[in-house]
């Protein structure tokens, strides 16, 4: 299969005709093996209904359905463990997203490209309560990854298969796709894509998901930061926590000898083992990390004697 394309819906009762419609029209011309999955986010309406009519008249189109509302991530997340593309797309529901512009996309990804990330430069939303926070969200994403995106909130994007199923996602983990992937040192791609204001339905989106953002940022950070030296961001943690250790048996000593104060010593003890654990893990993450480490190696000299024999041969 050379293409999936992953839509996540929820209430999108309609806009899901007139999307499909959109998406076969458009990807119809690539002349490419495709499926198109829809993944209902536990939609209360007839999204699921008229979605798996759809599905029932072309095989190319898969439903997955959830039990109940979990989120934007999930749901992209389940159509990409259950897609079968060797290039994936994911995209919007709710008609804001162009399928015009998922040739574009593809194309990056055919170029040698790991992904192809969209740019809504004409964004038709909201200024108060979308435009401006995603500009500042953007701007703080890019100084704290250093993967200047313009637009990580863009759902739009194409990616390679092998690389976007390594990826965890959760939470609102969607949007710094990119930034997670720079680990593995991957190709980025940012073009131009359309955006239409939307024709029905209510936005799911609004400035409660700021904080989950943040959050999110928070550990993104943390993870990068820490990713190949495991070993000493965990050693400091673990040193300061002996510290506290150290101090609390101290005072617990300076007590009076026939009034001892176990609090002291209970404390002590607490941070005493805190500190080992954490040393621990900073060795079992240090030895995760040089072991993929070496793999990585392997597999890249591998590919290099592979490409200088097909040099030779041709």
């Amino acid at each position: 299969m050379d293409l999936s394309i992953i839509v996540p819906l929820y209430n999108e009762e309609d806009s899901v005709t007139p999307l499909y419609d959109a998406i076969v029209k458009s990807v119809d011309r690539m002349e490419l093996n495709y499926e198109i999955l829809f993944v209902d986010d536990g939609s209360r309406d007839n999204t699921v209904a008229i979605a798996s009519e759809l599905a029932a008249q072309d095989k190319r189109l898969r439903v997955v359905k959830f039990r109940r509302n979990y989120g934007q991530t999930p749901a992209m997340a389940a159509g990409i463990d259950n897609a079968i593309g060797r290039i994936l797309v994911t995209m919007d529901g709710d008609l804001q997203n162009d399928p015009d512009d998922i040739p574009d996309l593809v194309q990056k990804i055919e170029q040698g490209y790991d992904i192809a990330v969209g740019w809504r430069y004409n964004r038709q939303d909201k200024l108060i309560t979308r435009k401006i926070p995603s500009k500042i969200a953007n701007c703080l994403i890019g100084k704290i990854t250093g993967v200047p995106i313009r637009d990580n909130g863009c759902s739009l994007k194409a990616y390679r298969a092998d690389v976007i199923k390594n990826i965890p996602l959760y939470s609102e983990m969607h949007r710094f796709i990119p930034a997670m992937t720079s680990l593995a040192g991957t190709k980025i791609a940012e073009i131009k894509v359309k955006h239409h204001a939307r024709e029905f339905g209510e936005s799911k989106y609004g400035l409660t998901r700021i904080y989950k953002v943040l959050v999110d940022l928070i550990t993104i950070k943390t993870i990068l930061s820490s990713f190949s030296r495991p070993l000493n961001i965990f050693s400091i943690v673990a040193v300061l926590s002996a510290l506290i250790a150290l101090f609390a048996f101290i005072a617990g000593i300076s007590q009076e000898a026939n009034a001892p104060d176990i609090i002291f010593y209970s404390i002590g003890i607490l941070y005493t083992c805190l500190s080992i654990v954490l040393l621990l893990w900073g060795i079992l993450g240090e030895l995760i990390y040089r072991t993929g480490d070496l793999k990585m190696k392997h597999f890249a000299q591998i590919k290099q004697q592979q490409a200088t024999r097909s040099e030779g041969i041709s």
